[in-house]
């Protein structure tokens, strides 16, 4: 759905029109759950908290102004429903290494004539989530928003509330808390992790959450 679409659809609501918000759930709900799972590490703490940032959002939806993209706005809801989790439970977070990743998050190649090459990325990326769980809630979101939802450092910013200078720092300790943790695992990034939106280089294929 485009944000053209999108903005039609938040007019018939506020119109009234409390079943066109449905759409909006379809388009986003995938996106949602993912970052709050990423953040939570439960399968069932991530339903929670994306029903719960649908709901505030469904309440608040005559706050979004149009300034960002509808997408940006959700995540900074999301992000804030995770964080509240956070503080209440007062624990780290269970470590979920059960998730079914997608091509489109994480742009892993066809390696079914590899069976070696496949477990090792398996692997790698069970050792990433377990990396992204050992992390500081404020330093995971960051990072999540960055490499897997694919955010920009503006597009962040409005989603936490940071200045984009402050996103890019934190975003750089979490990059080296995580190849820290995977290199005393026995994996590593060669250079940190890729960045197709900026360029800048990255190790390969092997550092791709």
């Amino acid at each position: 759905m485009t944000e053209k679409e999108q903005a039609g659809v938040i007019r018939q609501v506020l119109a009234g029109d409390s079943n066109a918000f449905e759409a909006l759930v379809k388009a986003h709900e995938r996106s949602v759950y993912n970052l709050a799972l990423r953040m939570l590490g439960n399968e069932q703490d991530a339903l929670d908290a994306s029903q719960e940032a649908f709901f505030r959002a469904y309440r608040s939806l005559d706050s979004f102004r149009g300034d960002s993209k509808f997408s940006v706005w959700l995540y900074r809801i999301t992000g804030n429903v995770c964080l509240d989790m956070l503080r209440r439970a007062g624990r780290r977070p269970e470590s979920s290494l059960t998730v079914e990743d997608d091509g489109e998050e994480l742009a892993v190649p066809d390696e079914r004539g590899d069976p070696q090459r496949a477990l090792e990325r398996k692997e790698l990326r069970a050792a990433v989530r377990e990396g992204l769980m050992r992390l500081e809630p404020p330093f995971r979101q960051a990072l999540i928003l960055r490499e897997l939802n694919g955010l920009t450092y503006d597009e962040i910013a409005r989603v936490t509330g940071l200045e984009a200078g402050t996103v890019k720092s934190r975003i750089f300790r979490a990059r080296r808390k995580l190849a820290a943790y995977l290199t005393a695992g026995g994996n590593f990034f060669a250079d940190g992790p890729s960045n197709s939106k900026t360029g800048e280089k990255g190790g390969g294929d092997r550092g791709r959450m």
